[in-house]
């Protein structure tokens, strides 16, 4: 029996929602590793966290943390990123990065692991974990592009609180109570923490996640329209998004709407979806089963149903697209990305 290479794995964010959730993936995966070190603020240096039955202390992320470590995941702000990084790539680490940090820099890949994992190689220290609403509705056009091409894309996104961290889960559990109470809401974190205006997020949608940009789309939108075109390797792609955010804790969902560039069958649309890898199809509206935010909380998979030709374009398809933001959208992506960088040493 060939003897598996452990390697030596750093995780920056360790107290983080989605950090939490990769150590929580390393574990169960049973990730091949020689040592695990956590890394956090300083803040949180010091406090423990259990991992296979072993304690570990939280240690202080500094540019000198990475050390003989092989691969350092990344979860703790683009800030922290940018500058951590490239001390991590300078003292050997493979980097794969959860922030914006990185994504659209031509030298590094952004990678959806089924979709486009022949650029994985490309990479020169740094590989960029895309934003969680790009991933999975990449996931799922990808047979679809494949298949038949296409020129343009317009979504709608309604996504979990759980996109802008605890205390955004915090504050819509919050408000719900106090408004159930008859009491009075006072928001303080959403749309977006920096900004002066706050919205109430329960029993609400707000329209915005983050900041605006001169066009009248928010960074969050920006994000998905370029980072698809670069996943896809096709910037001819004509993009539209709105995202919106809605009071659901976890899994983001997203109605996507497509223009193929040949005639289809919806039937093939559903085995072509059905095959691919890390795509479930829930589609059978005579049963009312489709995909639920609710259902895909805690599930690794992208889930795709309400498959449908549009009534005024034959070539327009409708689907709606659902995952759990902080596993497949963020944690589970990078684990996957480890994963393969692992089977090939």
């Amino acid at each position: 029996m060939t003897n598996q290479k452990l390697f030596n794995v750093a995780v920056v964010g360790s107290t983080g929602a989605v950090g939490g959730q990769i150590i929580k993936l390393l574990e169960e995966r049973e990730f091949p590793i020689n040592e695990l070190k956590l890394l956090s603020s300083a803040r949180s240096a010091g406090k423990k966290i259990v991992f296979n039955n072993q304690e570990i202390t939280l240690e202080e992320a500094t540019p000198n943390s990475f050390e003989n470590i092989d691969i350092a995941l990344f979860s703790a702000g683009g800030s922290v990123s940018k500058h951590l990084v490239p001390h991590a790539v300078e003292s050997g680490a493979i980097c794969i990065d959860n922030t914006s940090a990185f994504r659209m820099d031509p030298d590094t890949p952004l990678i959806v692991p089924e979709v486009n994992i022949d650029q994985l190689n490309e990479h020169k220290g740094i590989i960029a974990n895309p934003n969680c609403s790009t991933i999975q509705m990449v996931a799922a056009l990808k047979p679809l592009y494949d298949r038949f091409g296409f020129s343009r894309i317009i979504t709608s996104t309604y996504q979990a609180v759980s996109g802008s961290g605890k205390s955004a889960i915090d504050e819509t559990i919050k408000q719900s109570k106090e408004i159930i109470e008859g009491k009075e809401v006072t928001p303080d974190i959403l749309p977006v923490g920096s900004l002066p205006v706050k919205h109430q997020i329960a029993f609400n949608a707000i329209p915005q996640i983050d900041k605006f940009v001169e066009n009248g789309y928010t960074f969050e939108e920006m994000k998905m329209i370029n980072e698809t075109k670069k996943i896809m390797g096709d910037e001819s792609l004509e993009i539209t998004v709105t995202c919106v955010r809605i009071p659901v804790i976890y899994g983001h969902s997203e109605s996507v709407y497509v223009e193929l560039n040949e005639d289809f069958d919806v039937e093939e649309v559903r085995s072509l979806l059905s095959k691919a890898p890390g795509i479930i199809v829930e589609d059978q509206p005579e049963e009312q089963k489709y995909p639920l935010a609710t259902s895909s909380a805690g599930k690794l998979d992208v889930f795709v149903g309400r498959i449908r030709k549009d009534l005024a374009n034959p070539r327009g398809l409708n689907m709606w697209i659902v995952s759990d933001n902080l596993l497949k959208g963020a944690a589970w992506n990078a684990v996957q990305i480890a994963e393969y960088i692992a089977k090939q040493s």
